[in-house]
């Protein structure tokens, strides 16, 4: 099943005398249980795209499907089911965590949503479901009644993560989930976001500009540059032969198992 079907989709910011095209033309199919990774450098539009997937802005021109229904921000039976199945995991957990709210609170937060209260799959038992999701991504249920600043900056990246599985999604958008966080780290919360994508069955669509977490964590990549597709296709395809030079370029860039730490980790955590 076709989880996003993204066709000629533009965006563009500004006013008559000055506009800043931040997606030209994009078209692109996610299916359900696929992991995408899209690829760019800052300003290549990335975020836009990431942030239209989400429901949070509506594109300029060109259209996407959720699920074979029209992604229409006004439409709100549409909004509910895309809230419901679709979370977000943010780049900067210090920034997306309140830091006036235990984490018990922040996990249940998407539980407590108008928009999910009386939704059939969202689950009911609140305090069971934190404890549950705490496991999953291997915290201690008594973390629950600490607050954010009590945690190292991987710990409360694992809260973000579970603070998104609670409300029991089809879909996880990741921007640059791992980029704020210490070399040593990045690779631990990217196997365990790993595991729990397959384990749960989730699709994941991940932004970041670093190929080598997508050839650790995605099965697909989508490249952009300017606000253009440059190239798309399976990860092991684009990173073994990539056609375009742009594409070459980051491939080229990327480190293999022996060149850095954080490659050597990943690949020997997920021995």
């Amino acid at each position: 099943m076709t989880a996003f079907e993204i066709s000629h989709l533009s965006m563009s910011y500004g006013g008559r005398r000055r506009q800043v095209t931040a997606l030209d033309d994009i078209t692109a199919t996610i299916s359900e249980h696929q992991k995408w990774g899209i690829v760019g450098e800052s300003g290549s539009g990335k975020t836009t795209l990431l942030k239209i997937l989400a429901g949070l802005v509506t594109p300029t021109s060109g259209k996407v499907s959720f699920f074979s229904q029209p992604l229409d921000r006004s439409n709100k039976e549409v909004m509910a089911q895309l809230r419901m199945s679709v979370q977000m995991v943010f780049q900067d957990p210090r920034s997306s965590l309140n830091p006036r709210m235990k984490v018990g609170d922040i996990v249940s937060e998407p539980l407590r949503s108008p928009l999910l209260a009386h939704r059939p799959g969202v689950p009911r038992d609140h305090k069971a479901r934190v404890a549950e999701v705490l496991n999953a991504v291997g915290l201690p249920h008594s973390a629950a009644t600490g607050y954010p600043h009590e945690f190292s900056g991987g710990q409360r990246q694992r809260i973000a993560l579970a603070r998104a599985l609670a409300p029991n999604p089809r879909i996880l958008l990741a921007d640059e989930p791992v980029s704020a966080l210490d070399v040593n780290v990045r690779a631990h919360v990217l196997n365990l976001l790993n595991s729990l994508v397959d384990s749960m069955e989730l699709t994941l669509v991940m932004v970041t500009h670093d190929l080598s977490v997508v050839r650790h964590t995605c099965d697909h990549v989508c490249v952009l540059a300017g606000g253009r597709l440059v190239e798309s296709g399976k990860t092991a395809d684009i990173m073994n032969h990539p056609q375009q030079a742009y594409t070459q370029e980051l491939v080229s860039a990327v480190p293999r198992p022996d060149d850095g730490p954080l490659q050597a980790r990943q690949t020997r955590l997920a021995q």
